[in-house]
């Protein structure tokens, strides 16, 4: 089973296997917990070390299209069990590979014997004895099928499209009041068929729809939003071949297709904000929130790690790092993949600048206008001072009292905010967090007279 407790399909991979024994075996690989080590990078390679039989690890790396590959396992058949699962991993799952990884020295040998190309060590090798042990290059007629692959996976996410939409619209002919008598297993039921059509985005939001219905206060409204914009997101699926190249790149992202981070990289001194995780059970996620110092971009990266398990990715918060990051495509192209680090970390000098509360909403404005499913968008407050509203409600208002914006209810619920009305005193401070819909999350602050920052979350 893979993590969403789904098992893939042979024809998912973007290799295909020798027989149907090998396809079965392949599937049997297909999951998070059958790989250590394992990562991907900008360039489409990705890698991972196998205990398979209980003998002595395999390590595997792959061009995530497919077109070349290696194992160290000593199995004739090409590709492998090994080179089949990780890459079918890859393509049910790609956050199941934690990006950002450095490139462990086997597989950057082996990649720059491709780039070396046939006849030097580690290059092209031909499939047929130990050619699993070999690069594996694939020809035209391979580049074709994995053509056919992807529109084949395009076919099935735009069946669960259409599924998805009937359902909205079961819900909006039955009324919203149906959604909390028939539970949550009708759209649980949804999201498993979301990830059987290879869309986990989509799933993602089935399974938000399941837990809104009674979840207190308004909850016919939140469902009414949610179910708007899932159904906003269906339709920009069906018509993305005509959207412009940001939108379109957003849309196959909130749908849940994978993506690689494309140059060019940015190098900058970049300040580490904040870092947090979040868990739905299935998944770690961790989100390092990073600023420019140069180039005034502010950068999320992303790295994953299974249920239980920490993401490999971790940064000092409140240092700074000479490095490059490399952005991934859509709009706003917020999250990056970081790249080479030219020096050690240092101590940051000062915090970000900020801007008052109706900057902050201004930006968030004007990034929906590019993203209509965005929850959030970073922004950095200065002057802002914490204050109760009555009603258990807390707020950020500006130095000057000219505005203010509420805080979610989930940063009223953590300890962090305590944290945040002690480094300010009734004072102003400086807050980065993310600003939406919801409220405006704090997740760092700098006092006036200390220039690194204090985690809120």
């Amino acid at each position: 089973m893979n993590q969403q407790g789904v098992r893939r399909t042979a024809d998912q991979a973007p290799v295909p296997a020798p027989d149907a024994a090998a396809g079965r075996a392949g599937s049997g690989l297909g999951t998070a917990e059958a790989w250590s080590g394992a990562g991907c990078s900008s360039a489409g390679v990705v890698w991972g070390v196998c205990e398979d039989g209980g003998g002595a690890p395999y390590r595997t790396v792959a061009c995530s299209d497919g077109r070349a590959y290696r194992c160290s396992c000593p199995s004739r058949r090409s590709p492998c069990r090994h080179v089949r699962g990780l890459l079918l991993l890859w393509a049910a799952d790609p956050s199941a590979l934690p990006s950002g990884a450095a490139l462990p020295d086997w597989a950057a040998r082996w990649l720059e014997g491709l780039h070396a190309g046939p006849g030097t060590a580690g290059g092209t090798a031909a499939a047929g004895a130990g050619g699993a042990e070999g690069t594996g290059v694939r020809g035209p007629s391979d580049v074709r099928a994995a053509q056919r692959r992807a529109a084949a996976r395009a076919a099935r996410v735009t069946a669960g499209v259409e599924e998805l939409q009937q359902r909205l619209s079961d819900l909006l002919r039955e009324g919203l009041s149906s959604a909390e008598h028939a539970g949550a297993e009708l759209w649980e039921e949804t999201a498993r068929r979301m990830v059987d059509a290879q869309a986990p985005g989509l799933a993602g939001r089935a399974r938000e729809l399941a837990v809104i219905p009674g979840s207190g206060p308004g909850w016919p409204v939140r469902l009414l939003e949610e179910s708007a914009l899932t159904h906003l997101l269906d339709r920009a699926w069906l018509t993305v071949d005509r959207l412009p190249d940001p939108l379109a790149a957003t849309v196959r992202t909130r749908v849940g297709l994978p993506v690689r981070a494309e140059g060019p990289a940015v190098r900058d001194r970049w300040l580490v904000l904040c870092q947090y995780d979040t868990s739905d059970g299935r998944l770690t996620t961790r989100r390092i929130w990073l600023y420019g110092e140069g180039s005034g971009r502010t950068a999320l990266l992303l790295s994953f790690g299974a249920a239980g398990r920490a993401p490999e990715l971790a940064l000092p918060v409140g240092a700074v790092l000479d490095a490059e990051v490399t952005p991934y495509p859509g709009s706003g192209r917020l999250r990056g993949e970081l790249g080479r680090q030219f020096a050690a970390p240092a101590p940051a000098e000062a915090p970000p600048p900020g801007g008052t509360a109706g900057d902050a909403l201004d930006a968030y404005g004007l990034a929906l206008r590019q993203d209509p499913w965005l929850d959030s968008w970073p922004v950095t407050l200065r002057d802002a001072i914490p204050a109760p509203t009555g009603g258990g409600g807390w707020q950020l208002a500006d130095a000057d009292g000219a505005a203010a914006l509420p805080l979610s209810r989930a940063a009223v619920s953590r300890q962090g905010l305590w944290r945040l009305a002690a480094l300010s005193g009734g004072a102003p401070v400086t807050v980065f967090g993310e600003c939406g819909h919801r409220g405006f999350t704090p997740l760092a602050a700098w006092g006036p007279d200390a220039p690194g920052p204090v985690a809120l979350t």
